[in-house]
């Protein structure tokens, strides 16, 4: 007699999985997740939960770099005078467009200060420029004229006050550093207006003739060359 039939799908049966089968399978879907993810484009995964967070305040990161040293230029400047301008700068690009029909502008307001130091350069002061007479006690020097030692923009109050650029016209980045160079010549320009010039040698004559009684001379005598003249 036959035994019983045997279930021809009972080697199909479904039966829990083993542990180690269980943990391979996550591991497959862990990377199929990643792997979808990253057809996507991973930024959105990471991007997502942060959407509702503000946004980072910008921070200004100033690398340091080594500074090189071209040139040194020992001086012998006697400063006298200081000079305090203000100066507004209105400059404006003006550009045309579609074959001339239109008129473009990039404009800009710079409120510039500046500082003008006028002085002496003893260092063009030759030997026959000092004579000191030893029965009198008088001492003559010879001087060159004032002139304009460095004139400089205070970065601290300068700034742009208004910036404009209309709809067609290209914006020109070098229209600030133009307007900067413009204010530098115009106040150097303001300081030699008046009697600065009179002021920066009256303050030079007080400061040599002091100096030059605490070394002896009874009286000091000071002439002015003339501006371009040679030294002695």
């Amino acid at each position: 007699m036959e035994g019983p039939l045997q279930d021809p799908y009972a080697s199909v049966a479904v039966h829990p999985p083993r542990p180690r089968a269980q943990a391979g399978r996550a591991a497959r879907i862990a990377l199929l997740v990643v792997a979808l993810f990253a057809s996507v484009g991973f930024g959105a995964l990471v991007v997502a939960p942060r959407l509702g967070a503000p946004a980072p305040s910008s921070v200004v990161v100033a690398r340091p770099s080594p500074a090189l040293i071209i040139a040194i230029r020992d001086l012998a400047r006697l400063e006298t005078t200081e000079v305090h301008v203000e100066k507004v700068v209105d400059l404006a690009d003006r550009q045309s467009r579609l074959f001339g029909l239109v008129q473009a502008t990039d404009a800009l307001l710079l409120v510039a200060v500046g500082h003008v130091t006028i002085g002496v350069d003893l260092a063009r002061i030759g030997e026959g420029d000092i004579a000191m007479d030893p029965e009198t006690g008088v001492a003559r020097l010879t001087l060159p004229a004032p002139e304009v030692f460095s004139t400089r923009l205070d970065e601290d109050e300068t700034y742009v006050y208004t910036r404009s650029t209309s709809l067609l016209a290209r914006r020109n980045e070098q229209l600030e550093a133009r307007a900067r160079k413009e204010a530098t010549a115009a106040i150097e320009k303001a300081a030699l207006e008046g009697n600065v010039m009179a002021r920066a040698k009256a303050q030079a004559e007080r400061q040599i003739t002091a100096l030059a009684t605490q070394l002896g001379a009874k009286r000091v005598e000071i002439r002015w060359r003339e501006v371009g003249g040679g030294g002695g």
